[in-house]
């Protein structure tokens, strides 16, 4: 870093007034600016050390400055970053065929993030309503959803707060309670004809690390199939072994019709993917959507790289293992603090429901325990770790996460 920025970081921690930002005040970040990371590590300005049990709000799955990830972004940059996709890119295409091996969906669109990937989902479905000759089709969205900030997807949401001061939203969205199938055929039973398809995530991660009833999923494959309606799956944050498989839907034997997928899948490089499979897949013609940066060669080339290692060092099932302890360690570690209400999770996605509003505690974990989390819905503690995570590591978060709740209680 240099002296420049060093001097501005530093300013901005001791709270200077008269040091502004030219940033839109669209974030409040914590008071820390990190430099360098390793692994599930990372170091700020200062050279303290912290865990990262956040990973990048489930970005960084594969850890920080993985020597792999740093060679394929070295070589590419020196070869060609960016051509267009008015031209055939080998890496593109080796990355769709790699995606649709591992999910056993047909075909892949290429973006830029997780919000353009559900974008696309949502253009798939007005696709299947006009084939179907539906003027005025309905997609079933759950309530707690999240799926981004786009017109289209913060309308899909269920958050307030994203939604604010944005009216009018895009309409055609039927809400209905995540995780109850009979709540969804009540709901849809006098508008069947309209609805086009569903789009959840398998696990609501926004939303507080949401975990559905065994057989849900297929329950909705099962409803879908019965009404020719698309099944999408948002997993941008479940995906790529977050929940101790590949993909949250493998938990249950499914296969949807559209997938969605961001965050791990660059490994920090952005990018974001929509498949299809089955008719969903011969939706888009050419000109009916597009991206210029998306499927660049870059960001494809890391990406490949991304499963590669996954693949490599069995990221998936470190994901389960280390997942099912965490989660064990934390319902011991916390049964007898005050304050939490509920510990729940899948693979290495956690939450922790707290009794009250619990913002100030990524501040306390940080300056106490050197540890990165994040609260999400107010009073859920959301962990997504880096699925590299080791026992060693795995038993600091719950050590710094029982020393700080019983310190700040």
């Amino acid at each position: 870093m240099d002296n420049a920025t060093m001097d501005l970081v530093e300013a901005k921690r001791q709270g200077n007034p008269g040091v502004t930002s030219p940033l839109m005040r669209t974030y409040a970040p914590l008071p820390v600016t990190f430099v360098r990371g390793e692994g599930a590590r990372l170091w700020d300005a200062a050279g303290r050390e912290y865990l990262d049990a956040v990973a990048g709000v489930g970005v960084n799955a594969v850890g920080h400055a993985h020597p792999r990830v740093i060679e394929a972004i070295r070589e590419q940059a020196g070869l060609v970053l960016h051509t267009s996709n008015l031209y055939e890119q080998v890496w593109q295409q080796r990355l769709a065929e790699r995606l649709t091996t591992l999910s056993g969906m047909r075909a892949a669109f290429f973006a830029n993030s997780g919000a353009e990937a559900n974008e696309a989902a949502l253009k798939l479905a007005r696709l299947h309503a006009a084939r179907r000759g539906i003027a005025q089709p309905l997609v079933v969205v759950m309530e707690n959803a999240f799926h981004g900030r786009t017109f289209a997807t913060l309308s899909a949401s269920d958050s307030p707060a994203v939604q604010a001061g944005f009216a009018p939203l895009v309409d055609g969205f039927l809400r209905v309670p995540f995780g109850d199938i009979d709540a969804l055929r009540t709901r849809t039973a006098t508008c069947a004809d309209r609805v086009v398809a569903v789009l959840v995530e398998p696990v609501q991660g926004e939303g507080g690390v949401q975990i559905p009833p065994d057989g849900y999923l297929r329950a909705l494959r099962a409803v879908c199939d019965r009404h020719d309606w698309l099944l999408m799956l948002d997993e941008v944050q479940t995906g790529l072994g977050r929940t101790g498989k590949w993909f949250a839907f493998q938990h249950e034997g499914i296969v949807p019709d559209v997938l969605t997928l961001a965050k791990a899948l660059g490994g920090g490089m952005p990018i974001g993917a929509c498949l299809a499979a089955g008719a969903a897949a011969e939706l888009f013609a050419p000109g009916s959507h597009g991206s210029t940066f998306g499927g660049n060669p870059l960001a494809c080339r890391v990406a490949c790289t991304v499963l590669d290692i996954i693949e490599d060092a069995a990221l998936v099932d470190n994901a389960a293992r280390q997942g099912a302890a965490l989660l064990a360690g934390l319902r011991a570690a916390l049964a007898d603090v005050d304050g939490v209400e509920d510990i729940r999770g899948k693979g290495l996605m956690i939450g922790i429901d707290m009794t009250a509003p619990c913002a100030y505690l990524p501040v306390a974990a940080l300056r106490t325990q050197g540890l990165l989390i994040n609260v999400t819905r107010a009073r859920t503690v959301r962990l997504l770790p880096p699925l590299l995570l080791d026992n060693g590591q795995t038993r600091r978060v719950v050590r710094a996460l029982r020393s700080m709740l019983v310190d700040t209680r």
